[in-house]
């Protein structure tokens, strides 16, 4: 008789034995896979987290693009702008009667274009600042005097030597100001300035797309 019909106690434990180690490779196998998989699932999540940041600051990007577009052009067109104001102080408070008519065309005139001028500027984004009155900000107002008065809340701008603009939430050129010194504490309009956010770029204007 062969050793497997003498032995069937030892073939079953081999057998046993073969198959609690196939198990064991199986288990192990299984473990590897899970671990696999939950790297995979990670790796996925992060990409996808990954391309949803790059689509917003993607999009961000394009709004800037297209709000601040014309900030070189707008910037340039302010000394066109400032010339025309000046041209307007120049004129005489009190002209001849013979020149009046013809004086009193040209100013208007000269209001007209400054009007036009700034309407068009305002529907590209940008704004004039004229903060006379509000409290001194020094992120939109460069200070050029201190005016003392003790009856006016320290650091309100009391004198505008030349407006501001700004293009969104940008500066496009900070006001010129005269700022008081030796009131009382600026109180009131600090919390109000403080409770304002920033506005957002509005929807620019089409017109103003086509020509940036």
């Amino acid at each position: 008789m062969s050793d497997q019909t003498q032995n069937p106690a030892g073939n079953e434990a081999e057998f046993s034995e073969n198959a609690e180690t196939g198990q064991a490779d199986d288990y192990e196998a299984l473990v590897r896979l899970m671990k696999e998989n939950e790297e995979l699932k990670d790796r996925s999540l992060r990409t996808v987290a990954e391309m949803e940041n790059l689509r917003r600051r993607t999009a961000r990007e394009i709004q800037d693009a297209r709000a601040y577009a014309v900030t070189n052009f707008a910037r340039d067109m302010l000394s066109v702008s400032d010339n025309l104001r000046r041209a307007l102080d120049a004129v005489p408070a009190n002209s001849g009667t013979a020149d009046a008519a013809g004086l009193s065309a040209l100013v208007e005139g000269v209001e007209m274009t400054e009007r036009a001028m700034l309407s068009a500027l305002e529907r590209h984004g940008v704004k004039k600042l004229e903060p006379e009155g509000e409290r001194f900000d020094p992120n939109f107002h460069q200070a050029m005097f201190e005016v003392p008065n003790p009856d006016v809340a320290a650091n309100t701008v009391v004198q505008v030597v030349q407006p501001g603009y700004r293009i969104g939430e940008r500066v496009l050129r900070p006001a010129m100001v005269g700022v008081a010194k030796g009131g009382p504490a600026f109180v009131a309009k600090s919390a109000e300035s403080e409770a304002e956010t920033p506005a957002e770029p509005g929807p620019v204007n089409a017109q103003a797309e086509k020509d940036a």
